[in-house]
């Protein structure tokens, strides 16, 4: 049965999304549906805590049996693999990657964790997954903590995730160093191409192949009305009532079209980005020894 050879194991709002579907292009590339998540959950309940109910999880493998079937499709591709930016960060992941695939190539894409943290924040916020009255970026990394022993979900562990040394450091004690790919996330936006043909060499499939890179993938922007982003992303009364009545495509058509009307971007604070790089100064500083990469901008 066929399993994977190569993982993308992180960051979350990194890039991996549109890494994902350039991948996905190569002809010589095998990936199932993003985010399966098996090596972070096998064995899981796939039920958290949350902020106003239980957070379930509705897509993710947590079987072994499950896992192997998304890559029954294999043919003849040279390079199996998936995403899920979530074995990063999870401790149990590269213990159980070992386990069952122990000489697969692993691939990482890091962002300046302030930055990331903050997209991610806004992200998560703009599906209605945040329980503050405003979008209060500051609030939610001070209940963080808390959140994290409550046992809520990594989705709101926006700070925490940020800890890449920590994080690339278990990877780095159980897999062969040349098996493991690091980028940053700024050499993605300044130059795909090269990153591609980079990771298409470690892939060992054909470096030429250059796949279409017009589409921005998983762009955040968070809602300008909380209370029409509720209405439109949680299951709520008055949506049952009035689903049966409209066709699905009209209704589909129609919700994104107010979605994409209701979305901004704040900016981050300086305060808090100042906050931050103190919190994450010396996970840097020794992410730029094991990496071997000048990392001075996010300490500014």
């Amino acid at each position: 049965m066929t399993l994977p050879n190569f993982l993308v194991i992180g960051a979350p709002k990194a890039g991996t999304t549109s890494l994902y579907y350039y991948l996905k292009q190569h002809p010589q590339i095998f990936m199932p549906r993003k985010e399966p998540d098996f090596f972070a959950l096998e064995g899981e309940k796939l039920e958290y805590p949350g902020p106003d109910e239980t957070f379930k999880i509705q897509k993710q493998t947590t079987h072994i049996d499950s896992y192997r079937h998304l890559f029954n499709s294999v043919t003849n591709e040279i390079a199996i693999g998936e995403v899920s930016p979530i074995y990063l960060y999870t401790e149990k992941a590269p213990l159980r990657i070992k386990h069952y695939i122990p000489e697969t190539k692993l691939i990482a894409i890091l962002r300046d964790p302030v930055e990331r943290a903050f997209s991610h924040y806004l992200y998560w916020a703009s599906q209605g997954w945040e329980s503050e009255t405003d979008f209060d970026f500051a609030r939610a990394i001070k209940e963080e903590p808390s959140r994290i022993q409550n046992g809520w979900h990594a989705n709101w562990h926006y700070v925490n995730i940020g800890f890449y040394y920590q994080q690339l450091q278990r990877y780095f004690n159980l897999f062969k160093h040349e098996r493991i790919k690091i980028y940053l996330y700024e050499d993605l936006l300044n130059d795909e191409q090269t990153v591609l043909r980079d990771i298409f060499e470690f892939l060992e499939v054909n470096i030429d192949f250059m796949p279409n890179l017009s589409k921005t993938h998983n762009k955040t922007k968070v809602p300008k009305s909380r209370t029409l982003n509720f209405f439109l992303n949680r299951p709520n009364l008055i949506k049952s009532m009035i689903k049966p009545l409209i066709p699905v495509n009209l209704r589909k058509s129609w919700g994104d079209r107010v979605k994409q009307s209701n979305l901004g971007k704040p900016n981050l604070s300086a305060d808090i980005r100042k906050q931050l790089i103190q919190v994450y100064r010396e996970d840097i500083l020794q992410l730029q020894a094991l990496i071997g990469r000048d990392l001075a901008k996010w300490l500014q």
